[in-house]
C-alpha cells in the first residue's frame, strides 16, 4: 500500500518538461506573429521541414504546434496537400461577425447584471492596459493588445463556456485582424471604436451596448470586405 501511495505521489514528476511545452508555444507564437505581419499569408502552405529549419526546433515540436493551430482553426488540414493558413471569404467574415456579436452581447449582459461592479472593474482594467500600448509602433503588440482586450470582455463575464470557445474565435480573429491591418492600419480609429464599447458598457443600457458592438463588429466587417477586394476568395457556387 505504501509503495502504491509513493508511486502516486511521484506521478507529477513524470509530466512533460516545461521547456518542451515552451518551445511548442514559441513556434505557435512565431507563426501567429508572421500571419499578423503578413509574412505568412492566408492560404499559404506550411511544412514541418521548412519551419523546423527557420525556427531551429525539432520537427516533432513543430508538428505539435501545427496540430494545435489546426485544432484552433488558424491552420487547415487538406488531404494529400498538408497544412495551410486558413482563408476567410466574405461570407465567412460576416458569419464570424454575427457569431461574435451574439457572444459579445452574452458577455456584456453578464457584465452589466453584476451589481457588485467587479466585472466592470475587470473591463476598466483591460481598457487601461489596451490604451497603454494601442499606439505602439509594433503591429504585433497592437494586435495582441486588441485580441487581449476582447478576450478580457469574455473573461469579465465569468462565463466558463465563452472562455472555452475563445481559442477558436481568436484564431479566426487573428486572420481577420491581419487582413484589416494590412488594408487600413489606423490605431486612432481602433481607439475610437473600442472606447465607444467601454463607454456603452458603462451605461449598463443593453440597447446602447448592442449599438456600439454592432458598429464595432458588424460595420467593421462590412467595411473590410470591399477594402480587401480580390484578396478575399469567394465561395464556389
Amino acid at each position: 500500500m505504501a509503495e502504491s501511495n509513493m508511486s502516486a505521489a511521484a506521478l507529477p514528476l513524470r509530466m512533460s518538461p516545461v521547456a518542451s511545452v515552451s518551445r511548442r508555444d514559441g513556434v505557435v507564437n512565431e507563426i501567429r506573429r508572421a500571419v499578423v505581419l503578413g509574412t505568412i499569408k492566408p492560404g499559404e502552405k506550411l511544412t514541418e521541414v521548412q519551419l523546423s529549419e527557420w525556427l531551429n526546433v525539432s520537427r516533432p515540436t513543430v508538428r505539435e504546434a501545427l496540430n494545435q493551430m489546426a485544432q484552433e482553426g488558424l491552420l487547415v488540414q487538406e488531404p494529400y496537400r498538408g497544412l495551410r493558413v486558413a482563408t476567410l471569404d466574405a461570407a465567412a467574415i460576416m458569419d464570424l461577425a454575427n457569431t461574435r456579436m451574439a457572444l459579445d452581447m452574452l458577455a456584456a449582459t453578464a457584465i452589466v447584471e453584476d451589481d457588485s461592479g467587479r466585472r466592470m472593474k475587470m473591463v476598466e482594467d483591460s481598457w487601461a492596459e489596451y490604451s497603454r500600448v494601442e499606439m505602439d509602433p509594433d503591429p504585433v503588440i497592437r494586435h495582441e493588445s486588441h485580441v487581449s482586450f476582447h478576450r478580457s470582455l469574455w473573461a469579465a463575464s465569468e462565463n466558463a463556456l465563452l472562455l472555452r470557445l475563445w481559442p477558436v474565435t481568436e484564431a479566426h480573429l487573428t486572420i481577420i485582424l491581419a487582413q484589416d491591418q494590412a488594408a487600413r492600419a489606423d490605431p486612432v480609429r481602433a481607439h475610437r471604436v473600442h472606447e465607444k464599447l467601454v463607454q456603452a458598457l458603462r451605461t449598463k443600457d443593453l440597447d446602447v451596448i448592442r449599438k456600439a458592438f454592432s458598429e464595432h463588429t458588424m460595420r467593421s466587417a462590412e467595411e473590410l470586405i470591399p477594402l480587401l477586394g480580390s484578396a478575399i476568395p469567394q465561395k464556389e457556387s
